[in-house]
């Protein structure tokens, strides 16, 4: 007979990202960016270390940083596309969906840098319920690491 360790999690609200903490999806996000990578002479190793977490346009500003901005956001709305029809692999973290149902009652967000459509395609596809509030990359000015998205996900909840 195995234990089964309770984690008491003090807190008026939480906030949660969505890839790599409740969703997984390396095996899309990584077809994608190489794809990327390729046709940009990029090599597909260094890509990947700088992609994970922000915004398209914002990774693409870095790994190209002579290249205009407005060809950075047309590029990242052809991503986005690319990256919410692919959700081959997407599966959720185990014991994600059982950690979004421990929160009934409890005030929580997704604050993500996905769009609303790409949270949706890859919430939907690891078979996890969407949290009411969502901050996405529509919601903000800024990419993560920014903390704009955190602040307006607590400011939705009604916490500081």
């Amino acid at each position: 007979m195995t234990a089964t360790a309770t984690t008491v999690l003090p807190a008026r609200a939480l906030l949660l990202d969505m890839d790599g903490t409740l969703v997984n999806s390396d095996a899309a996000v990584e077809r994608v960016w190489r794809r990327w990578a390729d046709r940009h002479g990029l090599d597909g190793d260094e890509v990947m270390k700088v992609v994970h977490g922000r915004q398209g346009y914002a990774s693409m500003a870095l790994l190209l940083p002579d290249r205009p901005m407005e060809q950075n956001h047309a590029d990242n709305a052809r991503m986005l596309a690319e990256e919410t029809a692919d959700t081959e692999g997407v599966v959720a973290i185990p014991g994600a969906a059982e950690f979004l149902a421990s929160l009934r009652g409890l005030p929580h967000a997704l604050v993500t840098s996905a769009d609303v459509a790409l949270s949706t395609a890859r919430m939907a596809a690891a078979g996890l319920a969407q949290p009411d509030v969502r901050v996405t990359a529509e919601s903000v000015g800024a990419s993560k690491p920014d903390p704009e998205g955190f602040l307006k996900g607590a400011a939705e909840l009604g916490v500081a």
